[in-house]
């Protein structure tokens, strides 16, 4: 799988992995921490909101490549810088960090699909995350689990918004069905991971 991944493209996502990582920990710490809960919440960021976005983010190159078109993610070093600045002056993350590309004509149906597979993947991700917040008794680790859930969660309904170069647009000029379900599977689990 490496071999796909070009090296400026995995430089690309690693430093947008690590940006968003940053950012969501000066969420966390914004009332001040200890050194331990620094490392513990930078670790649980990098586990959560990164892998979140990363796989997120593969899902759309390998479905497209499925199709035999060349794909690449691109990370946006404006929107990186931003979404660090944003956490740590007003404690809110808007992240944009990049987008991947599709080089090549795609149909409707297949731009469709591949929109849809960073979403999907996301939504997937949110039965371990919520596995482990729920078997796991509370403490640290269904912390982890609770914040898993809610950024995949998040993740998906943010992209699934019908608007702009987001995925859902894309996915309900596709299939208006396929959208409802992601669109209310999304939503779903995002209000359940906020009560």
């Amino acid at each position: 799988m490496l071999q796909r991944l070009p090296l400026r493209e995995r430089r690309d996502l690693l430093i947008a992995w690590l940006a968003i990582s940053v950012a969501f920990t000066l969420i966390y710490i914004r009332g001040g921490v200890d050194p331990f809960g620094l490392v513990f919440f930078f670790v649980m960021s990098l586990v959560t909101v990164g892998v979140a976005f990363v796989l997120h983010e593969l899902a759309h190159k390998f479905a497209a490549m499925r199709y035999g078109y060349w794909a690449e993610f691109q990370k946006d070093n404006q929107m990186l810088l931003v979404a660090v600045v944003m956490a740590a002056l007003v404690g809110v993350v808007f992240a944009a960090p990049g987008a991947t590309y599709v080089y090549g004509n795609a149909t409707k149906a297949e731009n469709g699909r591949i929109s849809a597979a960073g979403p999907l993947t996301n939504l997937i991700l949110c039965i371990p995350f919520a596995a482990l917040m729920l078997l796991s008794g509370g403490g640290l680790i269904g912390l982890v689990g609770l914040v898993g859930l809610r950024v995949n969660a998040m993740i998906a309904a943010f992209n699934m918004l019908p608007i702009s170069v987001l995925d859902g647009r894309k996915v309900l000029a596709w299939n208006p069905v396929v959208f409802a379900v992601l669109m209310a599977a999304s939503a779903g689990l995002l209000f359940w991971s906020l009560l």
